[in-house]
């Protein structure tokens, strides 16, 4: 059968433009029910009348049919393996794929899982349920009658299946069909016209085998809260906030919260080269960190300029209500941040009047212990201080102490203080190594879930080998002297060297790069998955693979003694290090050895070693010391971080020794080649494909990022000149101390915070003198190296496979705008990945500082208004010392401590307290234990040991142990009504 659909849309001209489709309808789609006779029926996906759901409410056996809200705003309740026999139709369906894509992914895992019995009938093309759009009717009020008329009929089917005497007889009661939906007018329609209906919270709360799944319900309101005074100004509607940005009256932006301000945060906005400022509850109106707001810029007498007041909110309570007490107590907060601005430069401030998008997600922290007994009220503290606290019911709390959990936002009223939330499910204990490496997974939203089965469905079979067909269409260079040098204990290998004396004199070089490429292949589920992760990420102890072990550790992996296919670049090259020419060629290797950097160094060493690996790392490593200088001489620079390694137990995975990072020639020696390769690669594919090659660049900083280094190097007699690249390297280069080894290590450290963060780029997209990469002086860049680890690496790969026809090209690969969309991802993924790794080490720091003090010698790395940032060579760690300033003693509570006053002087950065002055590289001494008084928030504590200052220094006894300390911690974080109690 077949009907048509008409419907108009008005052009960009002006003109009416009417569109018929055509509709075709059936009359043989099956229901899914095993109690029905009629339809023919799906086996696998199938309803049946075991796994009943049992409800106080339908005390008879029922099926569910889900309307849209309930499966956008009940998605966590509906991924418990509670709701069983479910009809999912293809109007929600297509709602909510529509709507959320998160969601539609997460719904439809729960679909294909056989066991929950969710069945999916195409109503859209049943002639009985398909539903014409009436004249003035809208879309949703169009889809909701489609799921009520869906629901009447399967109702009406089932019950005629069950009328047979047959039926009768065996005494069972019959199938019903309930609608759930929160929508009140969908509600109200479905009873009129005699549809079993009820809410998700009221159908949930029936589930008397389940109570703790109302945990999981979306809440929108809470009962203390609906008669409630507006806390906060309302948003404008979508249709006003685009009306004004498309005046210029408004500006929009993603909103950053400030981690030690609660009262602050900021919005960048293309207009301004400065973020605009937003300070207090209100013009903070509800805003969470990440979200796409609209701001109105405040007139320019408003301005302020960002505290440097640290403000914590101080513990509420789920039941308690807003009151002008703490109406006042906030503005006095306020009135007390904008003073301590007052003497700063101003900038510019507006106030947030609506949002255009949430950014959302699910957030890990901790139950705040309520004061009231058997309450279901708790308020949520999140792990990340950016996030304001959530209220949440929960009938579980005494069992949630000392958990982490997983919390999401459901909505934030006005009448609020905080967002209204729902519990998720439980991480683990707090403090537990695997908790807490869970969280900071989730935390820094680094995918982490198994592989799905579609993903390793597309795998290659095992066992595998290589066939006659794959040795005829690559070069066989298994008789090569190949071998990989990489860091101790690494599976995934993706990069292997050789080189060889030529007959005429020179050197044939050939980094070969493994060829995953061949082995994801474009647009399947692998390939997305990788795209969708885009990095692998390393933790201590644990690694988050971007693609499948199997391939990871095992068939891409150039382990030694193993054919493998590679992607190989090769040079001729004199011996002064000249490129003559250059080839590249998917190839079949045979690593001859697989070495640490270590392992290679040694044998370098050894002069009776003089076999043809020996020969050719020894010829590897003299060409890279003159690419090196090559490098150096162009203006490239050669930063530094503190870099530490745990040794971490086999078997309790905690921290047992912490130690430097060693570097050796022979890591420079595999650098320098792989950098010669990336550019050498970036050069090929940017000619060969001009418009969507997919690139990196590292802009040169303002010359402002650098005024710290500046002052820093000034007072220690030192001039950085940061004109350019070269003349940076070279000032550098100068700045060595006879009496301190790591004074130039810490140079290179402050030059590194001052550097932009180098991303991925598609270069039909910027002009070439945009292209250059300013930290290796490279005027044009990519990352072809590591495709086990990077997504980038294998577009690389399929764009230099494509230009030497080694492989085919399709649409996607030369498609610039879907190209920068992989590279938006890519580098946000590449960031998170960072930051993730370095929430790793701090955590593994902290486990390997319990219980423990240590004296260690450091070095002042910066001096701020009120501490000292200190650096630790020994074990590469960096912290705070907290010093105690003027600004401590105004309310007379530190000076009944002390007298120890330190006075910082802005000019020329330096803190005083008495004869003693602090200055940048100054050495010091400090105690270093773990302070877990916040169990959230642990952190490392730096305590002055030496130079001594009385009264404010570490105390020790003759016999070395600790006596009394009294400056230590960093300042408390308590608002001024919690500074009265005392």
């Amino acid at each position: 059968m077949q009907t048509l659909r008409e419907f108009t849309r008005k052009t960009k001209r002006g003109n009416i433009l009417k569109i018929v489709r055509e509709h075709y309808l059936r009359d043989d789609i099956g229901c899914g029910s095993e109690l029905c006779r009629e339809c023919f029926q799906n086996e696998v996906y199938q309803l049946t009348s075991q796994h009943a759901n049992q409800s106080t409410l339908f005390k008879f056996p029922h099926y569910l049919v889900l309307d849209t809200n309930v499966v956008l705003d009940q998605i966590d309740v509906l991924e418990e393996d509670v709701l069983r026999n479910v009809v999912v139709l293809t109007t929600v369906l297509n709602e909510v794929k529509h709507r959320s894509s998160s969601i539609y992914k997460r719904f439809n895992e729960i679909v294909h899982d056989r066991t929950r019995n969710f069945y999916v009938f195409v109503n859209e093309h049943h002639k009985e349920t398909y539903a014409d759009r009436e004249p003035d009717e809208t879309a949703n009020d169009r889809n909701d009658r489609a799921i009520r008329l869906a629901t009447k009929w399967y109702d009406d089917h089932l019950q005629a299946s069950q009328s047979s005497k047959e039926f009768e007889r065996s005494g069972k009661a019959a199938m019903r069909v309930v609608l759930l939906t929160d929508d009140a007018a969908n509600r109200a329609k479905a009873e009129a016209e005699g549809i079993l209906v009820t809410t998700a919270a009221e159908y949930v709360k029936s589930l008397e085998d389940f109570p703790l799944l109302m945990d999981k319900l979306s809440h929108k309101t809470f009962d203390n809260e609906k008669n409630g005074l507006p806390q906060y100004p309302p948003h404008l509607s979508m249709k006003e906030l685009l009306e004004g940005l498309r005046q210029n009256k408004l500006l929009q932006g993603p909103f950053q919260a400030s981690r030690e301000n609660y009262l602050e945060g900021s919005v960048s906005v293309e207009k301004f080269e400065k973020a605009i400022l937003i300070q207090g509850r209100e013009s903070l109106n509800r805003a969470v960190d990440g979200d796409l707001v609209a701001v109105e810029l405040l007139p320019e007498s408003e301005w302020s300029a960002p505290s440097e007041i640290v403000l914590e909110e101080k513990n509420v309570y789920a039941d308690e209500v807003p009151s002008e007490e703490k109406a006042k107590d906030e503005y006095d907060m306020l009135k007390q941040v904008r003073a301590a601005a007052s003497s700063a430069e101003r900038t510019p401030t507006g106030r947030i009047v609506g949002i255009v998008r949430r950014k959302w997600r699910q957030y890990c922290g901790i139950l705040q212990p309520s004061l009231i007994e058997d309450t279901n009220r708790h308020i949520f503290v999140p792990a990340d201080r950016k996030i304001p606290r959530i209220r949440i019911e929960t009938r579980q709390a005494a069992k949630l102490q000392n958990q982490r959990i997983i919390v999401t936002i459901d909505t934030w009223p006005r009448n609020s203080r905080y967002p209204h939330g729902h519990f998720v499910r439980s991480l683990g204990p707090l403090g537990d190594t695997a908790t807490e490496n869970e969280v900071i997974l989730l935390e820094h939203d680094v995918p982490h879930c198994k592989f799905s089965d579609e993903v390793l469905s597309f795998l290659p079979k095992m066992p595998w080998t290589i066939t006659d067909q794959d040795y005829s269409k690559r070069v066989d260079l298994r008789d090569l002297f190949i071998c990989s040098v990489d860091p101790p204990g690494c599976t995934d290998i993706d990069d292997a060297l050789h080189c060889r004396e030529l007959p005429n004199g020179n050197l044939e070089v050939g980094v070969h790069i493994a060829d995953v490429s061949h082995f994801i292949r474009p647009g399947n589920a692998l390939d997305m998955e990788a795209a969708a992760r885009g990095t692998t990420v390393y933790l201590v102890g644990k690694r988050i693979d971007m693609v499948p072990e199997l391939l990871s550790s095992n068939l891409c992996s150039l382990v030694g003694g193993v054919e493998r296919f590679a992607f190989s670049c090769v040079w001729e090259v004199d011996n002064e290090a000249n490129v003559l020419s250059k080839r590249f060629h998917k190839s079949v290797i045979k690593s001859k050895r697989a070495m640490t950097y270590e392992e290679a160094q040694s044998i370098i060493d050894d002069a009776t070693q003089q076999n043809e690996i020996a020969k050719s790392l020894r010829h590897l490593n003299r060409l890279a010391k003159i690419l090196k200088k090559r490098r150096m001489d162009n203006g490239a620079l050669v930063l530094a971080s503190p870099e530490i390694r745990f040794q971490v137990d086999s078997e309790t995975h905690e921290p047992l020794e912490v130690e430097v990072k060693q570097m050796r020639e022979t890591n420079s020696m595999v650098e320098e080649f792989m950098l010669l390769a990336n550019i050498t690669v970036a050069e090929h594919i940017a000619t060969e494909f001009s418009e969507c090659a997919v690139l990196r660049r590292h802009p040169r900083p303002p010359p402002t990022n650098f005024d710290p280094l500046v002052k820093s190097a000034r007072y220690q007699g030192f001039q950085v000149n940061i004109e350019s690249g070269l003349e940076l390297s070279h000032s550098l280069d100068k700045c060595v101390k006879a009496d301190n080894p790591y004074f130039n290590t810490m140079i290179r450290i402050l030059t590194t915070r001052c550097m932009m963060q180098a991303v991925y780029f598609i270069s039909g997209s910027l002009q070439k003198d945009e292209f250059f990469h300013y930290g290796l002086a490279a005027p044009i860049y990519t990352h072809f190296t590591s495709p086990i680890r990077r997504y980038s690496d294998i577009m690389v790969h399929r764009l230099l496979a494509a230009s030497i026809g080694a492989d085919s090209t399709y649409a996607q690969l030369l498609d610039r705008k879907s190209n920068e969309e992989l590279c938006h991802n890519l580098n946000y993924r590449h960031k998170m990945a960072q930051y993730a790794g370095r929430a790793s080490v701090a955590l593994n720091t902290h486990l390997f500082f319990r219980g423990k003090e240590e004296d260690e010698e450091g070095y002042v790395l910066f001096v701020r208004k009120n501490a000292l940032q200190v650096l630790i060579p020994k074990y590469g760690l960096e912290g705070t010392l907290y010093l105690k300033t003027d600004k401590d003693g105004k309310d007379g509570l530190e000076r009944v401590k002390s007298e120890i006053v330190f006075t910082f002087n802005e000019e020329d950065h330096t803190q005083r307290c008495g004869d003693v002055v602090f200055h940048s590289f100054d050495p010091v001494t400090v105690r270093l234990s773990l302070d877990s008084s916040n169990v959230q928030h642990e952190k490392l504590i730096f305590r002055l040991v030496k130079p001594y200052i009385k009264g404010f220094s570490v105390e020790t006894t003759s016999k070395g142990t600790e006596g009394q300390a009294v400056a230590a911690a960093p300042p408390s974080k308590k608002s001024k009504k919690d500074k009265k109690k005392k």
